[in-house]
């Protein structure tokens, strides 16, 4: 998996300090009193769950993340601070799809070469 180069560097504050839902959003408390709130329906996972599976996070890298082992979803306050919803299903295949598309080893009377994993 590629490096993700960071916009900017983490601070100490924006680390998790507690998880709440309403109805519809869910709000991170930040370590410096910050929240943010998001709309649920950003994490189809996450609005999908039970108020249990919601309530039973576990705080992650390092303090900057959220991870829900219930339903396999992880934030982090970088992403929340950002704005950035999950991506939609079939996304990381289209990007990749248009990566390999755009790629000189896709040019007409170039080989192919498929990976195997």
């Amino acid at each position: 998996m590629p490096k993700v180069k960071r916009i900017r560097p983490y601070s100490a504050g924006e680390r998790v300090a507690d998880v709440g839902f309403s109805e519809d959003s869910l709000t991170v408390s930040l370590m410096d009193g910050r929240s943010i709130s998001v709309p649920l329906g950003w994490y189809p996972r996450l609005l999908h769950a039970t108020v249990a599976q919601r309530a039973h996070w576990k705080i992650a890298g390092g303090g900057y993340g959220i991870h829900w082992p219930d339903v396999d979803e992880d934030l982090s306050t970088e992403g929340l601070l950002r704005g950035a919803p999950a991506p939609q299903p079939g996304h990381s295949q289209r990007l990749r799809s248009k990566r390999i598309a755009k790629s000189p080893a896709a040019a007409p009377g170039r080989k192919k070469i498929r990976r195997t994993h």
